[in-house]
């Protein structure tokens, strides 16, 4: 199911009627949000973001996990494994699990730091610490209280920003702003801040951070020789593609998916026939790449696929470093 698109333009008639649903929504959101989380006994760091959707959390999670280790930490992350049916605590193995196991943005993390998949927050820190963790990185989490945060960083989308500003379903907003912001203690404002600027007057003493996602200068250079055709099934596709297009890579053509689709074999074999046809390279996302891993019904997909990565870059990265010492301490 793709996210409707009255959440990114002021409210209307739709977001109106639904508003006292969000209302309702908001208000046992914020009331679970206010109860106490128990204590991991070592640093969590939390990344996550006020709305539903891609905002830029896992390479926000990897740029923290190389940032930890610098400062000689044992990072461990901890994610739900949205997606995947692993109950957990389990610890991601990248090259036995599926996506169909444990998600793909776990298998995508797993290939950077040890990750444990758990729904039960506060069993999967555990888990964690017992296998050497000294912090965990919890990739997603704002509005879960089960485990105490050290440190919270929610990220922003700078062009979509909170969008209406409504509380789902009326809006993208997983809980009132209020609370959420609450329970932050810094922002990062990804890309172009225009759209942010709502939730930045908000922020309040919160250092606002800024930052950009940087795509791989040697894949760009290997993608820039023929038109690509571009597919994504993440959060927001069309971030994707005008990043692609930001790079100088010309899009002959585009097929936009709901956030982590799964792709059947009709649905590869199309996008395979697609590109044959019209001489285009196949481009994709990272998480829609690790998706595909151990199916073979879309193996023939995965292996023409090219895979653009992206690393996260924070203008403040100082300041940054001073907020994770800080709750390292």
């Amino acid at each position: 199911m793709r996210e409707p698109g009255f959440w990114w333009r002021r409210p209307g008639l739709v977001s109106s009627l639904l508003a006292p649903l969000g209302l309702a929504y908001g208000s046992v959101a914020a009331r679970r949000m206010g109860k106490r989380g128990a204590i991991a006994g070592i640093p969590v760091i939390c990344v996550g973001n006020f709305t539903l959707g891609g905002t830029g959390k896992t390479p926000t999670a990897l740029m923290l996990v190389a940032m930890l280790r610098d400062l000689g930490a044992t990072p461990f992350i901890l994610t739900r494994g949205y997606g995947g049916t692993t109950e957990g605590p389990h610890c991601v193995d990248p090259d036995k699990d599926s996506a169909a196991q444990v998600g793909d943005e776990a298998l995508l993390l797993a290939r950077a730091a040890p990750t444990v998949v758990a729904r039960d927050r506060v069993l999967g820190a555990a888990f964690a610490k017992a296998m050497g963790a000294s912090v965990i990185v919890m990739d997603d989490g704002l509005q879960n209280p089960s485990l105490a945060k050290t440190l919270t960083i929610a990220v922003v989308d700078g062009r979509r920003g909170i969008g209406n500003a409504e509380v789902f379903p009326a809006g993208p907003l997983r809980a009132p702003l209020a609370a959420q912001m609450a329970r932050c203690d810094a922002l990062l404002v990804v890309g172009e801040i225009e759209g942010a600027r709502h939730v930045i007057s908000r922020a309040g003493p919160r250092p606002v951070l800024h930052g950009a996602l940087v795509p791989d200068e040697a894949a760009v250079t290997a993608l820039r020789q023929r038109p690509v055709l571009a597919f994504a099934g993440i959060g927001d596709p069309d971030k994707f593609f005008a990043t692609v297009e930001a790079c100088g890579i010309q899009i002959a053509q585009r097929r936009a998916f709901a956030d982590h689709h799964r792709f059947n074999a009709e649905e590869a074999a199309a996008l395979v026939m697609a590109a044959e046809h019209d001489a285009l390279a196949l481009l994709t996302t990272e998480k829609d790449h690790a998706r595909m891993t151990g199916d073979p019904a879309l193996a023939a997909l995965a292996a023409k696929a090219h895979v653009l990565p992206v690393t996260m870059v924070v203008e403040e990265k100082d300041k940054l470093r001073e907020l994770v010492v800080r709750a390292l301490a």
